[in-house]
């Protein structure tokens, strides 16, 4: 069951890819995000893991993932790797112009166990949520300074 949401931003390419696939940041523009550290020093790369810890209910509760693709500027994946309900993310970032990108973000989840009757719930809230996900971030990078 997947997710898919897309978004323009007036800010470079590779700003919008270096922000969007850092898990640093991810609490700044995903909703329920409390947290993500990657697991292993030095720059992300296929194979690397990171944790992300959110919000689900009253509870904070943390996930594994993995990088399964990466292409700069324009493409990442990852895969969740723990847990009942796991996250295929792909993300695609497109120049428009010089100044201008597309982001485009598929969220396609698989249940274990408990977790595939959760599924359909979780995408329909996921599906909800990333139309105002995808604001926030274009409204976080268009509100920073452009890059010198």
């Amino acid at each position: 069951m997947t997710a898919t949401a897309t978004i323009e931003i007036q800010r470079p390419v590779t700003e919008v890819f270096d922000y969007v696939t850092d898990p640093a940041r991810f609490h700044e523009w995903q909703n329920g995000v409390v947290d993500a550290k990657m697991t292993e020093p030095g720059p992300s790369a296929v194979g690397s893991h990171w944790t992300t810890t959110r919000r689900l209910g009253p509870l904070n509760r943390p996930f594994t993932s993995v990088v399964t693709t990466m292409s700069p500027p324009n493409s990442w994946a990852v895969q969740g790797i723990d847990g009942p309900i796991r996250a295929l993310v792909d993300v695609s970032v497109e120049a428009v112009n010089e100044t201008r990108a597309r982001v485009g973000i598929t969220v396609t989840f698989a249940g274990r166990g408990i977790g595939r009757v959760l599924v359909p719930l979780v995408r329909r809230q996921a599906a909800k949520e990333m139309p105002a996900n995808m604001e926030r971030l274009r409204h976080t990078l268009e509100s920073t300074r452009p890059s010198q």
